[in-house]
């Protein structure tokens, strides 16, 4: 079992910057992904950003590309979000996941198995 929670969401000015922590706890998150997902009011779950706890590969969606950077402390058991230059679009509950079948990135929310319970990020336009 392995217990994800978030932190760091908070209400921001368009352009301004955030980092989102995701610390684990139980099962570390050695040979597994972990993701990042926003949901809007009224919208799915999409994805933003995955890491390979093992390798640090990365994967991120088109739309943070350039903005959004995510990483991860092996020590802290954590993986974190660094988000700049936040468009009032960004504003969503963000959620961290990890995935205990797959060792690499995936963007796909059903291969996820370990869900955090949020945190709220607001953009300001």
């Amino acid at each position: 079992q392995v217990q994800l929670v978030e932190s760091g969401g908070g209400l921001v000015q368009a352009g301004g910057s955030l980092r989102l922590s995701c610390q684990a706890s139980g099962r570390t998150f050695s040979s597994r992904a972990v993701g990042w997902f926003r949901q809007a009011p009224g919208k799915e779950r999409d994805f933003v950003a995955a890491i390979a706890w093992s390798g640090g590969t990365t994967l991120y969606a088109d739309s943070v590309k350039g903005r959004f950077t995510i990483s991860r402390d092996n020590a802290e058991n954590t993986v974190y979000l660094q988000m700049n230059s936040l468009k009032p679009e960004d504003t969503a509950v963000y959620s961290c996941a990890a995935s205990r079948t797959f060792s690499s990135t995936t963007s796909r929310a059903i291969n996820y198995d370990y869900w955090g319970q949020g945190t709220q990020v607001t953009v300001s336009p």
